[in-house]
């Protein structure tokens, strides 16, 4: 219970019995006005107090109310005990409350007249008893000097005011901090709530932008791939067919009715068509053979020979009434298949296949008119050997190198895309097993270091990549253990190198995986993401569009194709599978200047990268 002192009364405050005294000091009774306990031992002053009264009428400083909530008890002695309730205290006369009046500042606090006090009490900093109003500001200090209870320094008090509601306000900020992460993350809220509307705005914008910009992606970039089918019907004698006609006879009818047809389509010039080139049989010195050479050596995508006694064995089969001719002995087609399956399916056979039954047509009614009307002829004879009659002549076709087998398509064609993702993806797979060299847990490596780590490393890697993607073709039985084929008569299956097919295959694989992905390794380091996205359909699709279609049938804009290195990889693919006419050399050459070029750029667009890094760091730093 707290008891309120009239004027005359006053208060002696005592230590408590867990108080310790320091050495060399005693305890006393010093008495001051208006000062009370309560039952906890706690400094307690009213405001309906006479004396309190009597203060603020005389326009002395007061203080606001005291509650014993708000008033802090630090009454310390020795190790810092504090003075618990135990403390005693009792009743003075009116004449000494009247003395002590005299000799005491407001509300009987004693007065302190030695100003060296200051520098002796820092001695004892804890012997003090601090009492506060209800806002928790330091309104009286009360200091002990050898027993004696003496008031504090104002200005201290007024600093101390100042750094007390410094801390008061940093630790309710903390608090408040503290409740609103209790709180949560805010309530969702509808799409057209007012509190969205500045972040609805800026969606709809950046939504629009990214439309349009992947419109326009999309009509740049896709439309190579269009294009480059475009003009196949205007571009169609760009497929070069080489017509020999053998038969150098005056009266010699089947050469000249072959040569006469084929000039005649090219001077119409009735599109679409091949294009027809006669040469004369001297240019390969009237010798069938060196034809086939010359379509191996791809001079010509095929060629049309005409025998040098096609004429003469057709009349004598008529005359003589030969059972066993064969009208596909007068004239030759001669290809390789294996050059281009998908050319040779879609555009090359179609054309010839109108143009042999043009020709048969043609001939053959000439030739059964003249027959027919020939009476010195026996009819016992041409019913022995219709053939002769009609057609009387026909094609015999060579195949130099038939694409078999038909797994060995994707190995050519389709599969290698996956090449290409294989290595544009591995560098999202590795970066962060590189970037262990830059942890802050450990010292990081030296910047030069770490480029020569990561393109010594991706270089080995896509080694053995390549490698398994090779082993991919081995497993589905295409051969790599055949000896080479001959250059005049079909061959199936050959290959170039014999048992050392494979390894070369694998090595091609390998530079090209070179030649691929370091510029994927490139662009993705200095374009970062999503826009490597991008890059990759942009990288497969003029890659596919330059390598999985005859760049003859193109437009003359997409001649940069054959320095793009899936076009060289597909051509020294199918060199090596199928024994074809080798350019490995320059396939080798471009594919090696595309990793040469890309190794230059690398360093550079590691620094780009790690500068790209360092200015995010920065920016989360300074949003923090």
């Amino acid at each position: 219970m707290t008891s309120h002192l009239g004027r005359e009364s006053l208060t002696t405050l005592t230590p408590g019995p867990n108080s310790r005294t320091p050495r060399g000091s005693h305890r006393s009774s010093e008495s001051f006005h208006n000062v009370q306990f309560n039952q906890n031992g706690h400094p307690y002053f009213d405001e309906a107090d006479p004396v309190h009264r009597s203060f603020e009428q005389e326009g002395r400083r007061l203080p606001r109310p005291f509650s014993s909530d708000t008033i802090r008890h630090n009454y310390l002695h020795g190790k810092g005990e504090e003075a618990g309730p135990g403390a005693i205290s009792h009743q003075h006369s009116s004449e000494d409350s009247l003395r002590h009046e005299k000799e005491t500042e407001p509300y009987g606090l004693p007065r302190a007249p030695d100003p060296v006090y200051r520098q002796k009490r820092s001695r004892h900093p804890s012997s003090s008893l601090w009492i506060r109003d209800s806002e928790g500001r330091p309104i009286i200090e009360i200091g002990l000097k050898e027993g004696r209870y003496i008031p504090g320094d104002p200005n201290e008090e007024e600093k101390t005011d100042r750094a007390d509601r410094a801390s008061r306000e940093a630790a309710s900020s903390q608090n408040t901090d503290e409740e609103k992460g209790k709180e949560g993350p805010p309530k969702p809220v509808g799409f057209w709530d007012k509190s969205l509307s500045k972040t609805r705005l800026l969606v709809l914008r950046r939504w629009a932008f990214m439309t349009a910009m992947l419109c326009t992606f999309i009509l740049a970039i896709l439309s190579l791939y269009w294009a480059v089918l475009s003009n196949v019907d205007d571009n169609l004698n760009s497929i070069i067919v080489f017509v020999v006609n053998f038969e150098t006879q005056p009266d010699a009818l089947v050469g000249p009715m072959v040569t006469q047809m084929t000039e005649s389509i090219i001077e119409e010039n009735k599109m679409p068509h091949l294009g027809f080139i006669t040469i004369p049989p001297s240019a390969y010195n009237y010798d069938h053979l060196a034809v086939r050479e010359a379509i191996y050596q791809q001079e010509a995508f095929a060629a049309i020979v005409v025998n040098s006694n096609a004429t003469t064995l057709l009349r004598q089969a008529v005359e003589t009434g030969n059972s066993s001719y064969d009208p596909t002995g007068a004239i030759q087609l001669i290809y390789v298949e294996a050059r281009d399956q998908d050319s040779y399916y879609d555009y090359i056979y179609p054309n010839m296949q109108t143009l042999q039954t043009q020709i048969t047509m043609e001939f053959g009614e000439k030739w059964a008119k003249q027959v027919l009307s020939n009476t010195s002829i026996p009819r016992t004879n041409l019913e022995k050997a219709p053939q002769a009659v009609s057609p009387g002549i026909g094609f015999a076709t060579f195949q130099l190198r038939p694409f078999v087998p038909y797994t060995a398509i994707p190995a050519v064609s389709i599969g290698l895309i996956y090449l290409i993702i294989i290595s544009f993806f591995s560098f999202s797979f590795f970066l962060p097993i590189h970037m262990q060299f830059l942890d802050p847990s450990h010292p990081p490596l030296k910047f030069y270091q770490v480029i020569i780590w990561r393109w010594s490393a991706t270089i080995i890697a896509y080694l053995f990549l390549s490698l398994a993607y090779s082993f991919v073709s081995l497993a589905f039985q295409i051969p790599f253990g055949q000896p080479q084929g001959s250059h005049y008569v079909t061959s199936t299956n050959p290959n170039a190198f014999g048992y050392g097919t494979f390894p070369v295959y694998w090595m091609i694989n390998y530079v090209g995986m070179i030649a691929l992905g370091m510029a994927c390794e490139n662009v993705a380091m200095v374009i970062g993401m999503p826009w490597t996205a991008l890059w990759l359909i942009f990288w497969v699709i003029t890659n596919v569009s330059t390598s999985f279609y005859a760049l003859e049938l193109s437009p003359g804009f997409f001649r940069w194709g054959y320095a793009w290195p899936l076009h060289n990889i597909v051509e020294a693919s199918r060199t090596v599978l199928f024994d074809l006419h080798s350019r490995l050399g320059l396939n080798f050459g471009i594919l090696f200047a595309w990793a040469a070029m890309n190794t230059a750029l690398f360093p550079f667009c590691c620094w780009v990268m790690r500068w790209k890094n360092m200015r995010e760091q920065k920016k989360k730093k300074k949003q923090q």
